[in-house]
């Protein structure tokens, strides 16, 4: 369920904090795939959405969505090319590239219309995931353009800032990888270049930036993992699931007090950092930790000596990531001053291709 005073809340600041920089905000959509919270950025000064697959572009594009960055290295064949050419009939459409073979393979099956796709260069800013190395960016840039593609920038995710301590550091690496892959391409002859990056942790961080854009998804909604970073507070998550207490667990008078809620993976995402102290927190218990999954069962440890809470007692589950909880489920309760007030459908629930 979704709070929507915390949501319009979480919205407006981070709309304010990338005005006050003077960069640009493009949020990402995969953590919430709802056309309504879409509207709602783009009408608080969002210039476009970030998403991560074609199948999520096409449903943003239906609801009018003009501007759209899909932020992934495509692969894109005969079939991702017939795609992409219907959403370029009504949004600007740009893509990630990271090699020459993908830029070639792009332009090739986009024949006569690859000049109507625009690509980024994906750079490798420390996650060591997809992005090539800033001295490598001109390399795919001019691959790009000599297949009939539209040069209009680069990107990178620092994603090395989801881990404590970290998002300083990870958004000066950002910083630096912007500013070595821009000098380089502008000495090659491109112009009017775009320098995405950012993410959660680090878009709200202050001071001067390379970036032109960000894109942070999960400030929306923020979760569990944003709390342990310290990058939210309780008071900023807007999305928990309601879930009751069905079951209580004890094995021996010392044991710590344990519980059975009726959230298990299916609901909240079995996704659990290294460094994260559960698979989840409860927003009213902050003490309290899940300490384990099953599909559909979620064991709650509590503070030793309390009481447990009464079996079919409602609590609201915060997840340690949003973005798979939300595409696990068809629709989400909207909450306003603690009533009830409606649903919204999760538009792009599954469209992960």
């Amino acid at each position: 369920m979704i709070d929507v005073e915390v949501l319009d809340r979480n919205i407006a600041r981070m709309a304010s904090a990338t005005r006050s920089r003077g960069v640009k905000l493009r949020p990402h959509a995969k953590t919430h795939k709802v056309l309504e919270v879409a509207a709602k950025q783009l009408a608080a000064g969002a210039v476009g959405l970030t998403v991560a697959t074609i199948g999520e572009a096409e449903v943003f594009a239906k609801d009018g969505v003009e501007d759209i960055f899909i932020a992934y290295p495509l692969w894109v064949g005969v079939r991702q090319a017939e795609r992409l050419r219907r959403l370029a009939e009504t949004a600007r459409i740009t893509v990630g590239v990271d090699s020459a073979e993908s830029a070639i393979y792009m332009g090739t099956n986009l024949g006569a219309d690859a000049g109507k796709i625009a690509v980024r260069v994906e750079l490798d800013s420390g996650h060591h995931r997809s992005g090539v190395h800033p001295g490598s960016a001109v390399a795919v840039a001019l691959a790009a353009a000599d297949a009939g593609l539209d040069v209009t920038g680069v990107f990178t995710f620092p994603g090395h800032s989801y881990k404590p301590g970290m998002p300083r550091l990870a958004a000066g690496e950002e910083d630096a990888v912007l500013r070595q892959a821009a000098e380089a391409l502008t000495s090659a002859g491109f112009t009017l270049l775009e320098l995405s990056g950012g993410s959660t942790p680090t878009a709200l961080l202050t001071g001067k930036t390379a970036a032109t854009e960000l894109r942070p998804g999960v400030y929306v909604f923020g979760d569990a993992q944003q709390l342990e970073l310290e990058r939210c507070s309780p008071e900023d998550i807007a999305l928990t699931v309601a879930s009751t207490v069905v079951s209580h667990h004890k094995t021996g008078p010392d044991e710590p007090g344990r519980f059975i809620i009726d959230a298990g993976s299916k609901i909240l995402g079995s996704d659990r950092a290294p460094w994260a102290t559960g698979y989840g927190r409860l927003l009213d218990y902050p003490a309290a930790r899940i300490i384990a999954l099953s599909e559909h069962h979620a064991t709650v440890q509590w503070p030793a000596g309390a009481v447990l809470p009464e079996r079919g007692q409602r609590l609201r589950v915060i997840p340690n990531h949003v973005c798979l909880t939300m595409n696990l489920v068809d629709e989400v309760s909207l909450v306003k001053s603690g009533t009830f007030s409606g649903t919204w459908a999760v538009a792009a629930r599954g469209r992960n291709s």
